[in-house]
């Protein structure tokens, strides 16, 4: 199964459309699947009171409030339009994550092909309700969530009109950056198993270890926060990868998809000439004449398996010798 990888944007761009086309760029040469950002109007997401997240905090001016952060990362109907066909000339899926409802609707008439659900509005049952009913295929994050909640959700997204088998589930922690002890990540499997529906992992740890690691227990998506400079001003640049790193993610999560196999346990293909160099036959352990005994003490075993295997020595221990041996001989019978 291949990983669907999607290279997070997200507001990188610092509302300034020539980075949000290098981050397009970055994302298309690291290989990945799509390149998502994020679609809101301030007003319509937070109030003029709302204090930041802590780690937004730590990011920015804490004097500045979540609302003129938020302004300040806005970028508007014509700067998406361009981006969805600067996408698509250089061939990747463009998505964006919408955090209301009229941007829900308006990312709906760029005709995009997944809708993206943030963790925050799992329990927004008007806005999954308007998402649900697109018909289109939706990945939905489950940070803070537990799995109630996640199956409330499902439960609304499936009653608006998107059947199961549309929804991917992605198991998310929404700390950034997200401390190794708290990714839980075999809680995507359990999250897959519980609902039987394709689950993924949306990382916000440090490095890539943990998106590969989700590749390995089989995540049917990966989505990863991207920069062009984690030294850059704003709340998500330093939990971010550099497109060096985004690169070589894509690029492990790749090998690992390769290395995961069908589960049948045979020889490959690329082994099989190592067999004869690597495996033992039965030979002489002197000079052996014929009519001796093939007893265990002028017999032994050694490289290469190109004669009798060692697994017959109890057929060949009592026979005797039809010829002579020289020492280091292959034992024939």
């Amino acid at each position: 199964m291949k990983t669907f990888i999607i290279a997070e944007a997200g507001v990188n761009h610092n509302g300034k459309i020539d980075i949000a086309r290098k981050l397009v760029d970055a994302a298309v040469d690291s290989g990945a699947d799509a390149v998502k950002f994020q679609t809101f109007k301030a007003e319509k997401l937070v109030s003029r009171y709302a204090p930041k997240a802590e780690y937004q905090a730590q990011t920015t001016d804490r004097n500045e409030s979540q609302y003129e952060m938020l302004k300040r990362l806005e970028l508007d109907a014509g700067a998406f339009k361009e981006l969805v066909s600067y996408s698509r000339k250089r061939g990747i899926v463009f998505l964006s994550t919408a955090f209301d409802l009229e941007s829900i609707d308006f990312l709906n008439e760029l005709d995009l092909e997944i809708f993206k659900i943030p963790s925050g509005e799992i329990t927004n049952l008007p806005y999954l309700w308007r998402a649900g009913s697109l018909s289109k295929k939706i990945i939905i994050s489950t940070g803070m969530a537990d799995m109630g909640e996640i199956e409330d959700a499902l439960d609304v997204l499936t009653e608006a009109g998107t059947p199961k088998e549309n929804i991917t589930v992605l198991h998310c922690n929404t700390e950034y950056p997200t401390p190794f002890e708290d990714v839980n990540l075999l809680a995507m499997q359990t999250i897959r198993d519980a609902f039987k529906i394709k689950a993924g992992y949306s990382d916000h740890t440090q490095g890539i270890e943990v998106s590969v690691a989700a590749a390995a227990l089989g995540a049917a998506v990966i989505e990863k926060h991207f920069t062009l400079d984690k030294k850059m001003p704003g709340p998500d640049h330093s939990a971010s990868l550099e497109p060096y790193e985004l690169k070589a993610m894509v690029m492990a999560v790749r090998n690992i998809e390769k290395a995961i196999g069908s589960g049948i346990k045979k020889p490959s293909p690329s082994e099989l000439k190592n067999r004869a160099a690597a495996r033992k036959s039965i030979v002489a352990l002197r000079n052996i004449r014929k009519g001796e005994l093939l007893s265990e003490e002028i017999i032994t075993t050694k490289r290469p398996g190109t004669g009798i295997s060692p697994m017959q020595w109890d057929k060949v221990v009592g026979q005797t010798a039809l010829k002579d041996f020289e020492a280091d001989a292959l034992i024939e019978i």
